[in-house]
């Protein structure tokens, strides 16, 4: 199935509406000239060695090669079959909570660093495969695209914070709405989410939004860090708990119910963060176990672009239009 890498530039095609429209009043203006010009026998004897037949196919020629030009700027592509690829695995998106509430101590020495254990702990046992990595609180921001390159994905996670997103609460569903746009999910299968986070959701509506992506073949496991009896939240640098409005000193606790109907959603699975390597096992082994699809060495998904061969026909259609004559090419 042919496929557009950067959709957007599709828009550019909108731009052949009003040349177009100006190709075709120039030619009702041509002929409006000629009506003025006096004697239409005179007039037609002056410019018989004109073809408007050829002016028409040299506008032509420029309105398609600028078609085509716009059409490989999109990169039109096909993914080369699994069997001519060099590796398989399947595309793994981590949605990392960084809110204020992840700085809670019931887990030690903080939720936020043990979720950053866990996911050490996880990705080397995801060489196979491509990651990717959402940073998420009251917004959510694609940290880094999908990539085979587990280093960097480590990199990543380490300056992981929660100064990473300024806006704080917790929105499930900006987070995996953002893992819906971020993962390729033409094909409804080959991928998966890891959500791991202390449950503390703001909105209603992480539950559609998880179906949403199940409908496109998205298997969403929540990793649950916390305690049920909740705990204060002390900031860096602050030597007293934080407190609402009232002066009420916060207490956040797990939320494993919201957790586990994500992945009951998605088909996947809940699993409570105690011991950090049982977990990670746990979730690679699952994730290692799914239908797999093919990538090049690199990792990557190969892909037939069809960039190459626009340009060619691009570049053909002017070159073109520049040798052809606007005279007939004989006249009686």
């Amino acid at each position: 199935m042919i496929q557009v890498e950067t959709i957007q530039f599709l828009f550019a095609l909108i731009a052949l509406l009003p040349l177009t429209a100006l190709f075709i009043g120039l030619l009702y203006w041509k002929r409006w000239i000629r009506t003025k010009l006096g004697n239409k026998r005179l007039v037609d004897q002056l410019l018989k060695g004109y073809s408007s037949s050829l002016f028409k196919t040299k506008i032509i020629f420029i309105l398609v090669a600028i078609g085509l030009g716009i059409l490989a700027a999109a990169n039109l592509r096909k993914p080369v079959a699994a069997e001519n690829a060099k590796g398989t695995g399947v595309d793994v998106m981590i949605m990392l909570d960084v809110s204020k509430s992840m700085l809670s101590q019931d887990a030690s020495p903080s939720r936020l660093d043990k979720a950053k254990q866990f996911i050490n702990s996880l990705l080397p046992k995801l060489e196979n495969n491509r990651v990717g990595l959402i940073l998420f609180a009251g917004q959510s921001y694609l940290q880094m695209p999908l990539t085979p390159d587990i280093s960097a994905a480590k990199m990543f996670v380490a300056n992981a914070s929660t100064e990473a997103v300024p806006v704080q609460g917790t929105v499930f569903s900006e987070a995996l709405t953002l893992a819906d746009h971020s993962l390729d999910v033409k094909e409804k299968k080959y991928k998966t989410a890891i959500m791991i986070t202390d449950g503390e959701d703001n909105d209603e509506n992480a539950e559609q939004a998880a179906k949403d992506l199940y409908e496109k073949g998205v298997v969403v496991h929540t990793i649950g860090i916390g305690s049920a009896e909740g705990s204060n939240i002390v900031e860096p640098g602050a030597t007293e708990p934080k407190k609402d409005l009232d002066g009420n000193i916060i207490v956040s606790k797990l939320n494993e119910s919201l957790l586990q109907k994500i992945s009951n959603t998605t088909k996947g699975t809940y699993h409570r963060l105690d011991n950090v390597g049982e977990t990670a096992s746990s979730v690679a082994s699952q994730i290692n176990a799914m239908e797999k699809k093919g990538f090049s060495a690199s990792g990557n998904i190969d892909y037939l672009n069809f960039f190459p061969l626009l340009i060619a026909l691009a570049v053909v259609l002017l070159l073109a239009e520049v040798f052809i004559p606007e005279r007939k090419m004989s006249v009686a």
